[in-house]
């Protein structure tokens, strides 16, 4: 039976998720600790940089009025400035200062000429220098104030913080700095099936979503603790999912689908979790769970390790971005050009794990050989993933598509 008209679209299931999702409490880092974190409150300049006009070359500094008549002009060298120095005498008419790169203006001086755009005085005095072209006004010249100026709003609540961002703080003395704090996501993976990788298999296989879920939660920002796997009982899923009050996002792995023996979305609505929805309208990734108790978020998501993997970037991510107060939570979309054909029946949107290279002035994006969800290897080898919209049931050679960039890529 065919019951995708039923199913909620990727785009309205991202949307409510995010309507369930505040930035955290804030909490002071040091700025070491901070890269990738995201203000919590806006920053104000308290010192003003630079602090005075200085230059942007090795050269002279001059007033660009002397070099109004005809080429060379003679100056003559009242000092050289260098940087951590400070300027001993203005310039007046004549006069220009030797000056090094990061180093004060003196008083007078507008605009610096590069040294390769002077000489030595011919049959002049060590102290002369003759400058082969004219100056404007400001020409290599950093303004006081350019970065910053006190009392300026330097960086707003909200601004991701990356390294520039960092080194502005830096330059403002600052030490620390306020951030929303990290989500902390437990990750529970269910299944008789699944046994950790330092235990013989007797039959088994190695548990990899849990793993590979923390890591993916650790470089979306958030703190991961892996609650274990939970066998595919009523009462071993409701143990393991009790008393996790202390978490602001659960994570549980596989029995939310219609199986006999899962249990999740049984289990969690006798826990008092608001299921707020159930199955989207994706492949990878249909039984998607999202709930919520109190302030605790919770995800069903499917077992097979690609699809786990596709939805934890469509639906976790984001929620995890917006938690930490990012304002641009949803994944990335570019456009591409697609490399040979793909077919499929409406209903579904598909997310197809392509590999992209430039080629031509395109990103030209080849669909993986496989697409089945429990294969590892082509999530490991993509690079995008490619949206094939729900009504469409073809796209040909060429045809322009959106290509969405993996987080886990490294």
């Amino acid at each position: 039976m065919n019951d995708s008209a039923t199913l909620r679209p990727e785009e309205d299931a991202r949307s409510q998720i995010l309507a369930l999702c505040a930035p955290l409490p804030s909490e002071w880092l040091p700025l070491d600790d901070a890269l990738g974190r995201v203000l919590a409150e806006d920053v104000t300049a308290q010192r003003t940089l630079p602090p005075w006009d200085n230059s942007a070359m090795d050269g002279y500094a001059v007033r660009s009025a002397d070099l109004g008549g005809p080429l060379p002009v003679r100056l003559d060298v009242g000092e050289t400035l260098y940087a951590g120095g400070t300027p001993q005498r203005p310039l007046v008419a004549g006069v220009c200062a030797r000056i090094m790169t990061g180093a004060p203006l003196p008083e007078g001086a507008d605009a610096v000429v590069m040294r390769e755009r002077t000489r030595p005085a011919v049959r002049g005095g060590a102290d002369q220098v003759d400058v082969l072209e004219a100056a404007r006004p400001g020409q290599f010249v950093r303004p006081q104030g350019e970065d910053a100026r006190e009392g300026q709003l330097l960086l707003a609540r909200g601004t991701p913080l990356g390294i520039p961002e960092l080194g502005l703080l830096w330059a403002q003395g600052r030490q620390a700095v306020p951030v929303a704090r990290a989500p902390r996501v437990a990750i529970l993976s269910t299944g008789d099936e699944l046994c950790h990788a330092d235990e013989p298999p007797n039959g088994r296989i190695v548990d990899t979503n849990a793993p590979s879920l923390a890591l993916a939660v650790r470089r979306a920002g958030g703190v991961p603790t892996l609650l274990g796997i939970a066998r595919d009982t009523r009462d071993a899923v409701a143990a393991a999912l009790s008393g996790l009050e202390g978490f602001d996002v659960v994570l549980t792995s596989a029995g939310v689908s219609v199986g006999e023996r899962d249990y999740v979305k049984e289990v969690l609505a006798a826990l008092g979790v608001e299921q707020h929805f159930w199955r989207v309208a994706i492949k990878p990734g249909k039984p998607l769970l999202v709930g919520r108790r109190g302030a605790t978020l919770f995800f069903g998501l499917p077992g097979n390790p690609t699809s786990s993997l596709v939805t934890f970037e469509l639906f976790v991510r984001p929620a995890l971005r917006r938690l930490l107060g990012h304002s641009q939570v949803a994944p990335g979309r570019v456009p591409g050009r697609l490399e040979g054909r793909l077919t499929k029946p409406a209903g579904l949107a598909h997310f197809v794990r392509v590999t992209a290279a430039w080629r031509e002035g395109n990103l030209w994006a080849r669909p993986l050989a496989t697409q089945t969800s429990g294969v590892l290897r082509s999530a490991a080898a993509a690079t995008h993933l490619l949206h094939f919209p729900r009504e469409a049931s073809s796209l040909s050679e060429g045809d322009t598509v959106e290509l969405l960039p993996l987080s886990w890529v490294a």
